[in-house]
């Protein structure tokens, strides 16, 4: 017979067992939610180990683990063994393809130009306070001077040029294109008279484009900006007219796929045209106008590097470009290392864009 001192002992002890439930489910409730985030910035591998951190069992969470870490892990240390076991049997001109041993010492060594490069311009800086504080002492205040240390581009120069031209030429497409889609997704009119310019112009290479460009640019832009030189305006323009197409095709199909319902509630509550647009389309075409973002922001870096390297234009094209003419011994490897520098930025830039689907959209997966 169950005493009333054991009874209550079973039922603290029944108590603090769902306590312990219920924290052990708001924890995995927390870890699911900040999951979806982990997902976006690609660290999605991390869910496994909160888990079992948590008290989950490890037997499964190690399998997720596999398949999120381990393999992706497998996967690039097959290739970079590949890449050094392959690379010296291959002769160029220019000597054996680099492996990935001297590809990290030609990163490490443009990082260590970047620091002596800004350890100089620091130092001309300095000598020119110097010199001017000796002026004014002097009283001397007209032969004062302000100049700017025009050092040789550094690789790190080089990167914010192209990121800079691409932002710009993005932006510059995304204006261009979102009204016209969506003014195409709303009316038949409008779909039939853009849409055979979409079908010509979509598929030409930036090759075509950029002498256009090159020399309209060149004919117009007379009071030149110190933000937008020419060559970023050239290269930012190619870009716009390249990349626009995947933005405008899928805003246009996005506002077409608004549910028909939703325009009648519209019409029936008679709201003007900009608040059914704003109200309605929108809403409903957020997730296909951010897939054309992404898109258009994919194809507007490729062609980025390609008219920098056609066009000589300041950036990450123009320094492959100038590697390979270089011909020295350490240009190939210099130029792999633009090239994985380009596909990391490349992947970057569309998860800065994956981010953004989620945190406007309710339909993006995480």
């Amino acid at each position: 017979m169950t005493t009333a001192s054991e009874f209550d002992a079973a039922t603290d002890d029944a108590a603090a067992q769902q306590i312990r439930e219920a924290k052990k489910e708001a924890r995995f409730a927390a870890i699911n939610k900040a999951g979806g985030y982990l997902n976006i910035l690609g660290l999605g591998w991390l869910v496994p180990l909160l888990k079992i951190a948590a008290g989950d069992s490890p037997k499964y969470q190690m399998r997720e683990l596999w398949q999120l870490l381990i393999v992706p892990l497998i996967g690039i240390g097959l290739f970079i063994t590949a890449w050094a076991a392959l690379a010296p049997q291959v002769q160029t001109s220019l000597g054996a393809i680099p492996g990935p041993a001297q590809v990290w010492e030609e990163a490490v060594g443009l990082h260590e130009s970047y620091l002596a490069q800004k350890e100089r311009a620091a130092a001309f800086y300095e000598r020119q306070e110097e010199r001017n504080a000796e002026l004014i002492a002097a009283g001397r205040e007209d032969r004062v001077r302000e100049r700017q240390y025009t050092g040789q581009a550094t690789y790190y120069d080089q990167i914010f040029t192209s990121l800079w031209t691409v932002a710009v030429g993005f932006i510059l497409a995304t204006v261009i294109a979102v009204p016209l889609g969506i003014a195409s997704g709303l009316s038949r009119t409008v779909n039939g008279a853009i849409n055979p310019l979409i079908q010509i112009f979509k598929p030409v290479s930036p090759l075509a484009w950029l002498p256009i460009v090159t020399m309209v640019v060149s004919a117009t832009y007379v009071n030149v900006v110190e933000p937008f030189p020419k060559s970023l305006v050239i290269s930012a323009i190619t870009v716009t007219l390249c990349s626009l197409w995947p933005t405008l095709i899928n805003t246009a199909l996005g506002v077409a796929s608004v549910d028909k319902d939703l325009m009648n509630v519209g019409r029936v509550l008679q709201l003007p045209t900009w608040k059914t647009v704003t109200k309605v389309v929108l809403p409903s075409a957020l997730p296909l106008i951010f897939t054309g973002l992404r898109l258009s922001l994919g194809v507007g870096w490729m062609v980025l590097i390609a008219a920098e390297m056609l066009s000589q234009n300041p950036g990450l094209g123009k320094f492959v470009w100038d590697e390979f003419q270089n011909g020295s011994s350490s240009s190939l490897a210099k130029i792999i290392v633009a090239v994985l520098t380009i596909g990391i930025i490349g992947f970057l830039l569309d998860r800065v864009m994956f981010a953004l689907q989620a945190a406007f959209t309710f339909s993006s997966q995480r």
